[in-house]
């Protein structure tokens, strides 16, 4: 709660001091892309959603004490946003000019429909109280999903409808990559645990830790006698698994103790250990079944290839198309820092040797 308070209280400073800049000055255009313009309130909102997804994260308040440490934020992340609004502008440009796209009324109606449905949205009121809650109106929500829309349509149309897998692509990346296809080593246990009170000041309760001892080991005879484990947790155990017939996991052989692990490794699938001492008690665990890691045949995973290799292949041809479209295009630049800080970052995304 506090730490949802303070993201608040940010963004409402933060809020507060760009309604302050925009009474001094109407509008500010920080830079021209082929006519259309990028301007200081478009950067602010976009500062303020990067901000508030940053601290909803992993950022701890308590370490934000001052201004100086949202405006170090706000350094580390424009940037990127400058770089991502130059970008999105010119595929919006190119989804609109080069293959004539647009959303048609009835798209709009169908994704505020799937949206409303999602969200539990269908109530009128409640739809309007959310959109009034992010500080926008049916015309900005249309401008917002028409942007991603021809945004996606192009990166679908120019990228993603000419990337052709082939076999021996995806074979390679399949020898390349054999962890992302192992399936993990995996153990599956049940259990029957006996707790031993927690001794008072420390002191050793021999009484107590016997009775649970002989608790355990008549457990174990039943089993060891064929009786249905399942049936003996349930009667004898005091763990929460009792209610599962003791079953546990699967889970990493690594996560195992030591101790437990150690007896495992030994044993086949209806193999019963003998009393576990732990510091809850006496347990006893029956080993259900064990995977050895095995790397799946790559018929089996085909698919999960050819998307894995598609996404890598997209990221790149991309970062290519969007190269393109930059060199291409007009950009004027209205403020010097920021054009500074956007150079920086593409030569940064480019490489050392400048190029894709």
């Amino acid at each position: 709660m506090k730490k949802q308070l303070f993201v608040a209280c940010v963004v409402v400073v933060l809020t507060s001091a760009v309604a302050v800049l925009r009474a001094e000055i109407i509008e500010q255009v920080l830079v021209k892309v082929n006519g259309d313009v990028i301007s200081k309130t478009e950067l602010e909102q976009r500062q303020v959603a990067a901000l508030r997804q940053k601290l909803n994260g992993n950022v701890d308040p308590q370490t934000l004490k001052d201004d100086a440490q949202i405006k170090q934020m706000l350094t580390e992340v424009t940037p990127q946003i400058i770089v991502n609004a130059v970008d999105e502008l010119l595929l919006i440009q190119y989804g609109r000019e080069q293959l004539g796209l647009k959303m048609s009324d009835e798209q709009f109606r169908q994704i505020v429909n799937n949206i409303r449905k999602e969200q539990g949205l269908q109530d009128e009121t409640k739809f309007q109280q959310a959109l009034a809650s992010e500080n926008m109106t049916m015309d900005d929500l249309r401008k917002n999903l028409e942007r991603q829309m021809l945004i996606e349509q192009v990166q679908r149309q120019e990228v993603g409808s000419k990337l052709n897998i082939t076999e021996e692509e995806a074979r390679q990346y399949y020898d390349k990559h054999p962890e992302e296809f192992t399936e993990p080593a995996s153990v599956m246990l049940r259990e029957i645990l006996v707790s031993v009170p927690a001794a008072k000041d420390s002191a050793f309760n021999a009484a107590q830790d016997q009775a649970a001892r002989t608790k355990i080991d008549d457990a174990r005879a039943r089993v060891l006698r064929a009786e249905d484990f399942a049936k003996v947790a349930g009667e004898v155990s005091d763990s929460p698994s009792k209610k599962n017939g003791g079953l546990i996991g699967p889970f990493a052989p690594s996560d195992m103790s030591p101790q437990l692990k150690a007896l495992v490794d030994k044993m086949k699938p209806g193999d019963i250990t003998p009393p576990i001492r732990t510091p809850a008690g006496y347990q006893i665990f029956k080993l259900e079944s064990q995977k050895t890691a095995a790397l799946q045949p790559f018929d089996s995973v085909r698919d999960l290839i050819a998307d894995k290799v598609a996404g890598a292949r997209t990221q790149t041809e991309m970062r290519k198309f969007l190269s393109r479209l930059r060199a291409q295009a007009i950009i004027e630049w209205k403020n010097a820092e920021l054009k500074k800080e956007y150079d920086k970052e593409i030569a940064a995304e480019t490489g050392p040797g400048g190029t894709e």
